[in-house]
């Protein structure tokens, strides 16, 4: 005869918690209504406007202001 399981003495497999990116993407999917292409479309026109704001803050800034420092517009992997 077998017996039911007791789901109380089950093991328990732990989540890994959630990292900040994971928790970031669900937020941008959730203020999207859940719509993919909607929030790609609003993190690229995000990047472009970021892109132009540091185009313009490089030009206006000298060399001795940054002591050498120039930015990079791609991100190192």
């Amino acid at each position: 005869m077998l017996c039911k399981e007791n789901e109380n003495v089950r093991p328990q497999i732990a989540k890994a918690p959630k990292t900040d990116l994971e928790w970031e993407v669900e937020a941008v999917l959730a203020w999207h209504d859940e719509n993919p292409r909607a929030a790609i479309s609003t993190l690229l026109l995000d990047c472009q406007h970021l892109r132009r704001q540091l185009a313009l803050a490089a030009g206006a800034s000298g060399i001795g202001f940054t002591r050498g420092w120039t930015p990079t517009y791609e991100r190192p992997e």
